[in-house]
């Protein structure tokens, strides 16, 4: 999968990725958890949602981004890292909150400043801890993101406790993992879509459907909703 533009800056460097028009930077950190980073997975999620046939751009009056599927759509992105998908969803018009574990707030929200100025919904970082209450994100979000998050064993009960929790009939899921062959991931990603299988109804989007440039074979974007 073909990489963006990146650069340097200290204890950080930048990735910088088109949004139709519009430049996304990105800032990532040299040292931390995987968090820190932007992964391809997250990278094939984001250009997704610009996919016109999944996601049409409405009829009528008003420049494209006026017109987007986006536009008004509440947002929830879970273990967003450095922010990547959910700035995504907002500069196509979304309402967006990046959510993680507090030591990624700073760099969510430096994040979202940083690209405040192509942002065409709203975009807002907060704590969000799998399994704990989630009434503050509550009416159920139009779409839940989330990109390689599949990856510890001991956080799938929590995982799915958060989904279940946050999502309503109206709800769609978008997620995307890299399919990993070493070491005890298979299992955990069969045990995931097993504990999946007794609530949501999963839809595996066509290869064909991803970004021409952005794609990957051994890396899938699933669609869930409530059953």
């Amino acid at each position: 999968m073909n990489s963006e533009t990146e650069s340097s800056n200290g204890g950080s460097f930048f990735r910088e990725l088109e949004c139709g028009e519009k430049t996304i930077q990105l800032k990532q950190l040299y040292v931390g958890d995987v968090g820190c980073v932007v992964w391809d997975a997250a990278i094939v999620l984001a250009k997704f949602l610009e996919n016109d046939t999944f996601f049409p751009v409405a009829s009528g009056p008003g420049t494209s981004d006026q017109r987007s599927h986006w536009r008004g759509k509440r947002v929830v992105d879970l273990g967003s890292g450095t922010g990547v998908v959910g700035i995504v969803a907002g500069v196509l018009g979304a309402d967006v909150t990046v959510t993680d574990l507090p030591e990624f707030v700073d760099l969510m929200s430096d994040n979202v400043s940083i690209n405040k100025d192509v942002i065409a919904g709203s975009l807002t970082a907060q704590v969000l801890k799998w399994g704990e209450e989630v009434s503050r994100f509550l009416p159920s979000p139009d779409y839940v993101l989330m990109a390689d998050v599949v990856y510890y064993e001991e956080s799938l009960p929590a995982l799915l406790k958060t989904l279940v929790d946050l999502c309503g009939r109206h709800t769609t899921v978008l997620m995307s993992y890299e399919e990993r062959t070493t070491g005890n991931k298979p299992l955990i990603e069969k045990r995931f879509f097993e504990m999946m299988d007794e609530h949501f109804t999963k839809t595996k989007v066509p290869y064909e459907s991803l970004d021409n440039v952005f794609r990957s074979r051994d890396i899938n974007v699933i669609m869930f909703t409530l059953q």
